[in-house]
């Protein structure tokens, strides 16, 4: 079976950040048929209505960045205005002398709803979504570290290079993006992390950035290859995470979630943390490091592996990786591509990733997790155990047989991809 997808035309990068001027932070409020100044949740996400937290958000070269340092962009296809970790902004936006937001010239936005009192920010309405209203953006005010200085709406500015902050959750694109099709080049991009209506997860605690470390080559397995090599860009892609210093001394090695009968839902209704970094190896091409990707993709002679960022919070709980697989009319901001038969395996490794990871440094297997056929429409526990608190883990994924997968990695309804769920 298959599934059609958009295809993704964004890009990752280490230090997409830009630095601003206090003077160009504003806050954003809708006015229409839904009103009221833009609140963000945990992730990144802009909505009308809620009490969430009020956004502040700051102009720099067309693209707004928000105060936590996240790019934000209108994730495809949907075209949800939402601020993701390690995104570069989408371009286009400008804010008029009466304060007056347009995008491409046009001041026209949409409103759709999240929830029954929550609505998210769109440049197009949502197709199917009969509820969805035309709404203005318009400056409510200065804010930020200079917020007394002046409340003049934002004013472009040369972006500046500075140190990312860290982020604040979920890479939800691009990260709002959605996969590049299988056997197909991926372009040099300019990324964003995708997220729309997905629910406001919990934890998402500001996830340290996993330090990228120089691995030693490990021997691997190679996949049955049965596919032409695949060609990545080069990497010109922001990583959702910020830059990492190669590091001589290696990390120790994780203290993963051992199996155990204690598991925790396999859903994120409650604390999850989102991978920071996704990286695919290819066994073809055993020295191309492809850098970060916000698509998950295995076939048969590629793996991905993928970080995730355990927050100290979490000692003393209990952690379960999950594997979530929805069906394709239950994604609103995702898509995936499925063929084949055979099974997916998931392994512990026994340091994280980076970069600079292919298949032939990659780190080696600390432990294998599980083997099972996955189809769209299920969720699945792969392991559950101690959670490996104030560490970065690393867990990666191929495929047995023909099967193939690749999808993009989002929380959004419904929920895609590879997660870590604390109970």
């Amino acid at each position: 079976m298959k599934y059609a997808f958009a295809q993704v035309a964004f890009g990752l990068g280490a230090n997409a950040l830009v630095a601003r001027e206090a003077s160009q932070c504003i806050q954003l409020k809708a006015s229409g048929s839904q009103s009221g100044v833009l609140g963000q949740l945990g992730d990144g996400q802009n909505r009308v209505g809620g009490g969430h937290p009020t956004g502040c958000y700051c102009l720099s070269n067309g693209g707004f960045t928000d105060s936590n340092g996240r790019g934000c962009i209108l994730t495809p296809p949907t075209t949800q205005f939402q601020c993701d970790v390690g995104a570069s902004p989408t371009t286009g936006f400008a804010v008029g002398s009466s304060g007056s937001v347009t995008y491409n010239g046009s001041s026209k936005f949409y409103a759709c709803p999240a929830t029954d009192s929550e609505y998210n920010v769109y440049t197009t309405p949502v197709a199917g979504q009969d509820k969805c209203v035309e709404i203005t953006l318009s400056s409510a005010g200065s804010c930020g570290a200079g917020s007394g200085q002046s409340s003049a709406p934002a004013a472009s500015q040369p972006a500046k290079s500075t140190a990312a902050p860290q982020p604040s959750m979920p890479a939800k694109s691009s990260a709002a993006p959605k996969p590049s099709q299988p056997a197909q080049s991926y372009p040099a991009q300019s990324m964003p992390a995708p997220k729309p209506s997905a629910p406001a997860p919990s934890a998402p605690a500001p996830k340290p950035s996993a330090p990228a470390m120089s691995q030693p080559a490990m021997s691997q397995p190679a996949p049955k290859p049965s596919q032409s090599a695949q060609s990545y860009p080069a990497q010109s892609q922001p990583a959702p995470k910020p830059s990492q210093p190669a590091q001589s001394a290696p990390a120790p090695a994780p203290s993963a979630p051992a199996q155990s009968g204690n598991k925790c839902p396999t859903d994120l209704n409650g604390n999850y943390q989102y991978p920071h970094l996704i990286v695919p190896v290819d066994s073809q091409q055993p020295n191309q490091a492809y850098g970060t990707q916000y698509n998950g993709k295995i076939n048969s002679h590629t793996c991905s592996i993928f970080n995730f960022d355990i927050p100290s919070s979490y000692s003393g709980k209990t952690c379960s990786v999950v594997f979530l697989f929805p069906e394709q009319k239950d994604l609103e901001t995702s898509s995936f591509t499925v063929s084949g038969s055979g099974k997916v395996d998931f392994a512990l490794l026994q340091s994280p990733a980076n970069q600079q990871t292919t298949y032939a440094n990659q780190p080696g297997k600390k432990s294998d997790l599980a083997s099972m056929s996955v189809a769209p429409g299920n969720s699945y526990a792969v392991t559950s155990g101690a959670c490996a608190a104030g560490q970065t883990v690393s867990y990666e994924i191929c495929s047995e047989g023909d099967f193939s997968l690749e999808y993009f990695q989002d929380y959004n309804p419904s929920p895609l991809g590879l997660y870590i769920r604390s109970c």
